[in-house]
């Protein structure tokens, strides 16, 4: 599988399940936007209920909410989960990446077992077949055996698996800090430029105390 960054205007299909961490799908989108990659968005009838929760978007469940959260941006194409018809379905459509993110256990399952009973779950089944890039990113503690064996399955398939567990070395501020830690990290897996965050380099000095626990000894 080929692992040379994505071209400008390279298209990338993002798929929101049902797990919890939307905040981390819906930034990605805003970067791939604004990096001037043409995103195919989908998402499930649990992400919309998780985007009520987590992110209050009161909007009906359909492609005007998702359009809405983005500004309805001109790179972006919106799909029904059930449109397994559209574009990202078919191999020929020209999509070089799939990220689902977040991606629940359920969706990652059927995606390691080649059952696709949406969308995203046959546009990763594509991303598979074709050797192209697949990136799933779940956000479930602690993982159970059956959930740990379908993430090997899926990296032996050749997908990247890339949990949501967010670094602290940059010194992050706040939940945002955070959520472009991993952001970071799917698009480095994609091979897209960005500044996100400040990489990691080798202290030269000791760092400062910790913003961590202030006042305790």
């Amino acid at each position: 599988m080929s692992r040379t960054g994505l071209q400008p205007g390279t298209a990338v299909t993002v798929g929101f399940s049902g797990g919890s961490g939307i905040g981390y799908g819906t930034r990605l989108v805003e970067v791939l936007l604004h990096a001037g990659h043409p995103v195919h968005l989908c998402a499930t009838s649990a992400a919309f209920r998780v985007l009520r929760h987590e992110a209050g978007v009161t909007g009906a469940p359909g492609v005007a909410t998702l359009g809405a959260l983005f500004g309805d941006h001109p790179l972006l194409r919106l799909h029904d989960a059930a449109a397994v018809d559209a574009a990202p379905a078919s191999g020929s459509a020209g999509v070089t990446a799939t990220v689902v993110c977040p991606c629940s256990m359920g969706t990652l399952a059927r995606i390691a077992h080649g059952f696709s009973s949406n969308l995203i779950e046959r546009a990763a089944d594509v991303a598979l077949k074709e050797r192209r890039r697949l990136v799933v990113v779940p956000r479930e503690t602690p993982l159970g055996e059956v959930h740990l064996e379908n993430m090997l399955k899926l990296r032996r398939l050749g997908a990247e698996v890339l949990p949501a567990m967010p670094g602290f070395y940059h010194r992050p501020q706040t939940i945002a800090d955070l959520i472009d830690f991993v952001v970071a990290k799917v698009l480095d897996v994609l091979g897209v430029e960005h500044a996100l965050v400040r990489r990691w380099q080798t202290p030269a000095e000791p760092p400062p105390a910790s913003p961590f626990h202030e006042g305790e000894e």
